[in-house]
């Protein structure tokens, strides 16, 4: 695939992410960085996005079944590697130490990060699955998949 082929795609599903991740088109065009103007321009096809909007779209949507489907696997590794010819994956073994686990169950934790203050939980394969500045969203979280876990 090649960087028009992968901006039209998105171009198409730009309003199907939107409707997805439940934003209304003032929000979305905020979070990606856009004036509402020219996010209706993107979702009624008039102009294609520039490709940084769509690496924008990808970073921040990466999570969208929409665009998983729609590329086969992470969007945002696949624009990695039409872009650089490959993809890097960090290390982020230094990053231990600016985590504080506040809590294990069930083989998640829950982190918090003393520079960028947010908090995190982490599954039993040490990957990253929800993220938040607000403490009570994730601790209610880490509980509802912790107690979804057999013992």
């Amino acid at each position: 695939m090649d960087k028009q082929t992968f901006t039209e795609m998105l171009q198409s599903k730009f309003k199907i992410v939107r409707t997805e991740a439940g934003y209304t088109q003032d929000s979305m065009s905020q979070t990606i960085g856009l004036s509402k103007k020219t996010l209706v321009q993107i979702e009624k096809e008039r102009i294609l996005p520039n490709w940084t909007t769509c690496i924008s779209l990808c970073a921040l949507f990466r999570d969208s079944e929409v665009l998983t489907n729609s590329f086969g696997g992470d969007p945002l590794e696949l624009a990695q590697v039409i872009s650089r010819g490959h993809c890097v994956y960090p290390n982020y073994e230094g990053e231990a130490v600016y985590w504080e686990d506040l809590d294990r169950k069930n083989g998640f934790r829950l982190q918090y990060n003393k520079s960028n203050r947010i908090y995190r939980v982490l599954n039993s394969m040490n990957q990253p699955v929800h993220a938040s500045y607000i403490e009570r969203e994730i601790r209610t979280y880490f509980m509802r998949q912790t107690d979804l876990q057999p013992v």
